[in-house]
């Protein structure tokens, strides 16, 4: 663990938590003159940023107007508003809309955090507002041997989202070489040299460090601290937080070197949400309250509300009121692996998803949120993922692979269920066999055709994005009807929560009369998302993390929000 140079333990901003509302704050912070210490409870750094797509939402940014110059500040805002609908916050979206450029801008200018444009729709274009591509980037890959000794202290991406430890953005070109590998010399030639890169680093540091999505941010911000000389002090549990009156000064650390940090300006709570407090969460979701089913989430276990609760101990508010609590995410369960989040497989064409009655309920190609939300609202808060033998070899299926890797291991696990027909699928999944093979016959009807007449899947650009433009007419359309057939059972899980403690703009807490706690502030998922528990778009969650970092760092250290000083225009 680093060591402090400062034997008081004394800095002007203490910042709890390592993802990316964390140290953008704290690169903010420092760059502006202040003294900055980040701790960490995990031995490991980057939060739910490091397993992360690495995605941020930003309108207005200068990388989507290359793609989408017609896009304007008062479209997103009348987006903002039809999403958000009662929970509408004009202070803060109109902050985030103003800053989150300039915040972009600034990072890529002072700092090692470096991003590329997307192609990324809004998940609902349709929608006032909406637009068909420029709003969301993309952190850029990065060469994690950059971080030296400190390598071995990033968080290691998401192991079921990596091919034996390689990383890929998912709409990577990689992916397309490796599905193509006994298809092309090409893909062929390029899946070797990719695979022998990969154990030289492996060989060398003991993990792959060409790294993409979220992993590159989690690593790029952090190289930012390093270069800063802001110390990341992991293994450094905060305790509870220390007061002097009714001001908030600091805080008892745990860990190889416990005691007190003191802060002059403020302590900022960057923990990273509630999603594996386990007794929070069995209070706030509805399908746990309701005892529909389990939930698996896929953020790290160490993101157990600890932020929140020091901030109710100093007596901020906190109220889990959106309807929509968490990023939801249908996931699958991996036998001796982990949990497996469905980010790409839905959109493909050939699968569709069923409850145990044999009935679809959704579009599939709808993003994450609105699919796990639209399970919740079924009553079951699970479901079936179904293909056929063609589908599964083109596209794969949740993790079991595309060809040409053998599907044994997962049918062997049980994992990936098998049926020569539908009807001994359906038994396989306790599913109603007659409902099933109904559902598949009037999907196919249509779907011979590129259409989905019960959901209109494939009619948005957003639909269409992630599946497979080659598939004619509709690239998220096609027939369920070559035997054998596969399923994968979703279950539900998230990606961060919503709720979180209430602020001021720049993030100051609030207590429950509305008054700021002094010296208190939160940022990412501990703060109160300005989404009001709706996702549209990819890249909510870390966009206005950062975008809110910098503003409250910039706050921290003395800068008006709507300021623009020298070393933002340089």
């Amino acid at each position: 663990m680093e060591r402090l140079e400062e034997k008081g333990r004394v800095c002007d901003v203490l910042v709890i938590g390592s993802g990316a509302g964390g140290l953008a704050t704290a690169i903010v912070a420092k760059k502006h003159g202040l003294s900055v210490i980040v701790i960490e409870k995990e031995p490991v750094f980057g939060g739910t940023t490091a397993f992360s797509g690495g995605v941020l939402w930003i309108p207005g940014n200068r990388h989507g107007k290359v793609n989408n110059p017609a896009d304007t500040r008062e479209a997103a805002r009348r987006y903002m508003k039809a999403e958000t609908g009662n929970w509408f916050d004009e202070g803060a979206v109109d902050a985030f809309l103003d800053a989150g450029p300039r915040m972009l801008d600034w990072f890529e200018r002072q700092t090692a955090v470096k991003f590329a444009p997307t192609l990324y729709p809004d998940y609902h274009p349709t929608v006032d507002g909406g637009a068909d591509v420029g709003r969301s980037v993309l952190a850029e890959p990065f060469d994690t041997s950059a971080l030296g000794d400190n390598l071995k202290r990033l968080r290691p991406p998401l192991s079921t989202i990596t091919f034996m430890g390689m990383m890929f953005n998912s709409s990577n070109a990689d992916i397309k070489h490796f599905f193509n590998a006994t298809k092309s010399l090409t893909s062929f030639t390029y899946v070797l040299k990719r695979l022998a890169a990969h154990a030289g680093e492996v060989a060398r540091y003991g993990r792959g460090v060409q790294v993409t999505s979220g992993n590159a941010l989690a690593a790029r911000l952090a190289k930012s601290c390093f270069d800063l000389g802001i110390p990341i002090l992991t293994d450094t549990p905060a305790l509870r937080l220390v007061k002097e009156g009714d001001r908030v000064t600091g805080a008892e650390v745990g860990g190889a070197e416990p005691g007190t940090i003191t802060a002059r300006r403020g302590v900022v709570l960057a923990c990273g949400g509630y999603a594996q407090d386990l007794a929070r969460r069995a209070d706030v979701f509805a399908h746990l309250r309701s005892g529909q089913a389990g939930h698996y989430s896929p953020v790290p276990e160490g993101n157990t509300g600890d932020g929140i609760r020091l901030g109710e101990a100093a007596g901020g508010a906190f109220d889990a009121e959106f309807p929509q609590p968490a990023a939801w995410m249908p996931v699958s369960r991996v036998p001796g692996q982990g949990v497996f989040p469905h980010l790409l497989d839905r959109y493909k064409p050939g699968m569709i998803a069923v409850l145990s009655n044999g009935r679809r309920f959704t579009n599939e190609s709808e993003s994450y949120h609105d699919v796990g939300a639209a399970m919740i609202a079924s009553g079951e808060a699970a479901a079936w993922l179904i293909c056929d033998h063609r589908t599964i070899r083109k596209y794969g299926l949740g993790h079991a692979k595309p060809a040409p890797m053998p599907l044994s291991l997962w049918l062997r696990s049980g994992y990936l269920k098998k049926g020569r027909t539908l009807a001994e699928l359906a038994q396989a999944c306790g599913i109603d066999p007659a409902a099933l093979e109904a559902t598949v016959a009037d999907f196919n009807r249509g779907a011979r055709e590129g259409r989905d007449e019960a959901f209109h899947r494939g009619e948005t650009s957003f639909n269409r994005y992630l599946a497979d433009p080659e598939n004619k007419p509709n690239p998220c359309v096609a027939p369920v009807e070559q035997g054998p057939f596969y399923a994968v059972k979703l279950e539900m899980g998230d990606l961060g929560t919503f709720d979180g403690l209430k602020t001021t703009v720049p993030g100051e807490v609030l207590d429950r009369v509305g008054s700021v706690i002094p010296g208190l502030f939160a940022v990412g998922n501990d703060r109160a998302s300005i989404m009001g528990g709706n996702y549209p778009g990819a890249g909510i969650t870390l966009g206005p993390a950062m975008t809110f970092g910098w503003i409250t760092g910039r706050y921290l250290a003395g800068i008006a929000p709507d300021a623009t000083n020298r070393e933002e225009a340089a």
